[in-house]
């Protein structure tokens, strides 16, 4: 790739940076963990306070990511990141399972999700299969989440500038949906303080493994569906090339936005439980939501449909914006001479990545037909959380390999606030590898997939 190519362009301020990460976090964890995260732990506070928590570690992520955002704000974010520090191995690998699990399967999960919402709208109507062969099959919902899939990357082929606008209007209508959800539910349902001193250990639990139930391993768990819940906290990192005046909003748009959001979803989660019993919330069926139950003690049975088309609207947004991100991973690459040329270019007109964004929309697509939510965020979280530790260590890489960088902002709290979120994500990552080995080590299987064909264009940059 030659310098002369015309590449992306800085047209994201700091509202609109803030709300690409926004925009992607808030998706549908907050209408729908409560349930899962009370039978994990069990009581109200308990869920709250691992919701505080993941936002905690979150931040301390986050924090650890403005530095070295700010310090090298160019397209491909962690790609550039771990390239810097640990070699260009490191580098592809990451672009690889990240193009190939971590931000195709999250967007998958997304499209499913909208499309389960869709189908809610419309009454079932949705709930139609043509075919099915080997456990795969395609109907109504695998036709939904494909065009939603394809409408996000439509949409991010228009121009930068164009695309922070519609994302901060999402921010918009996103923030006031779950702020909404959080009000009505205190105002408006006949609730009860002394919920939160009660038990959910009694409740039904549909679906929830015994491991997963009180104790260690239910922590272990919550904890997980919080970080699910705040998915998408380091969505702007790929994305620091197209942010204008990065050294001062880089640091600005990853800590606003982590709280902005953190301070909705204590609105929210606070408010189920004020409205229902810990045993009403973990009793929960699986084809509803906390939400939507807390929203009918509020404004009774009819409001079914609007919360699925709040939730239909998360589902969109978070899809359009992680697509937004996912596709400068593969663009970025391909800059670096590692991965096709035809990925590394720009339309003329937008100055977006257009091919590279249709390749991310096309194999999570082709994700999105397998249609099995749990086990597509499974793969996603797990992968993703690999690389967001390896980046998080790469800030102390950096201030040994690189001490004269110009930094305009430091983590805050160095270096206790990057161990502290290296030992937890640790820990999380050895629980699950304990705890689902399978999908664990599939993951780190397609992971190491990324070997030969590092070497292969390793190979090719070189003669070139």
């Amino acid at each position: 790739m030659t310098p002369q190519q015309p590449g992306v362009v800085r047209g994201l301020g700091l509202f609109a940076a803030m709300s690409v990460n926004i925009v992607n976090i808030i998706g549908t964890g907050v209408f729908l963990k409560a349930r899962v995260m009370t039978c994990n732990v069990e009581d109200a506070w308990a869920v709250l306070v691992a919701w505080v928590a993941g936002g905690l570690l979150v931040t301390a992520g986050a924090l650890t990511y403005a530095e070295l955002g700010a310090m090298m704000p160019a397209a491909g974010g962690e790609f550039v990141f771990l390239r810097e520090a640990y070699g260009p191995r490191a580098g592809f690998l990451y672009g690889w399972a990240y193009l190939l699990i971590g931000r195709a399967a999250s967007l998958a999960a997304q499209a499913v999700s909208a499309a389960i919402f869709m189908n809610i709208i419309f009454g079932g109507s949705l709930a139609w299969t043509a075919f099915e062969y080997a456990g795969l099959k395609f109907g109504g919902l695998q036709l939904a989440a494909v065009l939603a899939m394809a409408g996000c990357t439509a949409i991010n082929c228009l121009s930068v500038s164009s695309v922070g606008k519609f994302a901060s209007s999402l921010t918009i209508i996103k923030s006031a949906i779950v702020a909404a959800v959080g009000l009505a539910v205190f105002l408006l349902a006949q609730g009860n303080w002394g919920h939160y001193a009660m038990s959910g250990a009694a409740g039904a639990c549909e679906g929830v493994a015994a491991s997963a139930r009180g104790g260690i391993g239910g922590w272990s768990a919550a904890m997980l569906g919080a970080l699910w819940g705040f998915h998408g906290w380091a969505n702007l990192a790929p994305m620091v090339g197209e942010v204008s005046d990065p050294q001062r909003n880089i640091p600005r748009a990853f800590g606003l936005a982590v709280l902005v959001v953190g301070v909705l979803y204590l609105l929210a989660n606070a408010s189920y439980f004020y409205a229902m019993t810990p045993t009403e919330i973990a009793s929960v069926p699986l084809n509803s939501s906390v939400a939507t139950e807390a929203l009918k003690k509020a404004l009774g049975p009819g409001v079914t449909g609007l919360i699925a088309i709040g939730m239909l609207i998360s589902s969109l947004g978070a899809l359009q914006s992680g697509a937004l991100s996912g596709s400068r991973v593969p663009y970025a690459m391909a800059r670096d001479g590692m991965f096709f040329q035809l990925f590394g270019k720009v339309a003329e007109s937008t100055k977006a990545p257009v091919y590279s964004s249709i390749l991310v929309g096309a194999w999570s697509a082709a994700l999105a037909l397998l249609g099995n939510y749990d086990k597509l965020t499974d793969y996603a979280i797990f992968g993703n959380w690999i690389f967001f530790s390896m980046t998080v260590a790469g800030v102390f890489v950096l201030r040994r390999k690189k001490p004269d960088a110009p930094r305009s902002y430091r983590v805050t709290g160095y270096p206790w606030v990057p161990a502290i979120f290296l030992l937890v994500a640790g820990y999380l990552l050895f629980n699950t590898l304990f705890t689902s080995p399978v999908s664990s080590m599939m993951g780190l299987g397609l992971i190491a997939l990324g070997l030969p064909f590092y070497e292969y264009w390793s190979r090719k940059k070189a003669a070139a």
